[in-house]
C-alpha cells in the first residue's frame, strides 16, 4: 500500500515539475505520461481522471506558492513589503506557481468542481499567508484583509502585465499600489 501511495507522489510531483516548466495549457495525459516516464494509464489508475490530475497539480503548485510567501523576510512598512512581493512575484519559485494559477483561471477550471473547492481552500491558505506577511511588514490586524484583497488582486494583474516588456513602468504601477496599500493600512477614519 505504502509503495502505491509513494508512487502516486512522485507521480504527482513529476507532473508538477512538468507544468511549472511548460504550462497547463493544453495539458493531456498521454504527452504528459511520456514526458515525465510513465503511462497514460498509470495516471488514470492513480488519479482517475485527467482533470482530478491537474486539480491536485493546480493544489500542489499553490501550496508552492505558499510556502514561499512564508518564506519572504518581512520588511519594515506595508509599502516596502508589497515592493517585496512584487520582486518575489518575478522571481522563481513564485513565478511559475502563478503562471499555472492564472492558465486554470484562463480555462475557467477554477469556476467549476473539481477545481473550484480546490481553489477555494488554496484561496484561503494563499490569503491567509499574505495577510500574515503583510502584518509582519505593519499592517494593522483590522485592516489586514483589506490590504490583502487590494494587493494580491492587483499584483495578480502585474503579473499577466509582465508581457508588455516594460518592466520598469509596471514597477512604478507597483509602488504606486504600495503607497496606496500603506495609506489604507494608516487610514483611521472612515471605512
Amino acid at each position: 500500500m505504502n509503495a502505491g501511495k509513494d508512487r502516486r507522489q512522485e507521480l504527482l510531483d513529476a507532473a508538477t515539475e512538468h507544468v511549472l516548466g511548460h504550462g497547463l495549457t493544453g495539458l493531456t495525459l498521454r504527452p504528459l505520461a511520456a514526458a515525465i516516464g510513465t503511462s497514460d494509464r498509470m495516471l488514470v489508475y492513480h488519479f482517475g481522471t485527467r482533470d482530478a490530475l491537474v486539480s491536485e497539480i493546480v493544489t500542489a503548485t499553490s501550496d508552492r506558492a505558499v510556502e514561499a510567501v512564508q518564506e519572504i523576510a518581512p520588511v519594515t512598512g506595508v509599502r516596502a513589503g508589497v515592493n517585496a512581493l512584487w520582486a518575489a512575484y518575478q522571481s522563481e519559485p513564485l513565478s511559475s506557481c502563478l503562471d499555472v494559477y492564472c492558465q486554470a483561471a484562463s480555462e475557467g477550471l477554477l469556476g467549476r468542481e473539481p477545481y473550484l473547492s480546490d481553489a477555494r481552500t488554496a484561496n484561503e491558505r494563499w490569503s491567509a499567508a499574505l495577510g500574515d506577511y503583510l502584518a509582519a511588514c505593519g499592517t494593522p490586524p483590522d485592516r489586514v484583509g483589506r490590504v490583502v484583497t487590494l494587493v494580491d488582486s492587483a499584483l495578480y494583474g502585474f503579473h499577466l502585465d509582465l508581457t508588455t516588456d516594460r518592466p520598469d513602468e509596471l514597477d512604478q504601477g507597483v509602488d504606486d499600489l504600495a503607497r496606496g496599500a500603506a495609506l489604507l493600512a494608516e487610514d483611521d477614519g472612515g471605512a
